[in-house]
């Protein structure tokens, strides 16, 4: 078989087993990967508490360059280290902190403004009175979603 040349039906088969395979292993990959999110979520859930912070400063920057404690920055896989990541510095009390933020918080943090925010440590989970984007479009007098939402000026 190997002797000579691959005929078309045996490369088609080799491909097809290689494609199977990644199909697979990407297949228990994501099971793993949210399990492990799941329980994440829990654990962030469990712990969450609502404080008042001042944000003074946020930006898109890589977790080694934010001034996190040690013991956080140890525990961060490697691959996490090489993203940029939200972070927030915010006064909270008498302390200046550096916090990580949700990607989905982040774009509505006010910088210089008060806000009330759930916290998991230092993870911002949520902001109250965090208006959705629909509602914001709803607010300005837009309909939210659609093709031609792109397009129209407000």
């Amino acid at each position: 078989m190997f002797g000579g040349s691959l005929g078309i039906w045996d490369i088609a088969i080799i491909v097809s087993v290689v494609l199977i395979i990644i199909v697979a292993v990407l297949y228990f990959l994501n099971r793993w990967a949210g399990k492990r999110m799941a329980q994440q979520n829990d654990m962030v859930e469990k712990h969450k508490q609502t404080m008042t912070i001042y944000v003074i400063d946020k930006k898109k920057d890589k977790i080694q360059n934010a001034n996190l404690p040690k013991a956080m920055a140890a525990q961060i896989p490697r691959m996490s280290k090489l993203m940029k990541v939200p972070i927030v510095k915010a006064k909270i009390g008498k302390d200046i902190m550096t916090l990580m933020c949700d990607n989905a918080v982040y774009p509505a943090l006010p910088v210089k403004k008060t806000v009330t925010v759930e916290m998991a440590g230092i993870y911002i989970v949520s902001m109250k009175g965090q208006k959705s984007k629909a509602e914001m479009d709803a607010k300005k007098g837009r309909k939210s979603g659609g093709f031609l939402s792109r397009f129209r000026r407000g």
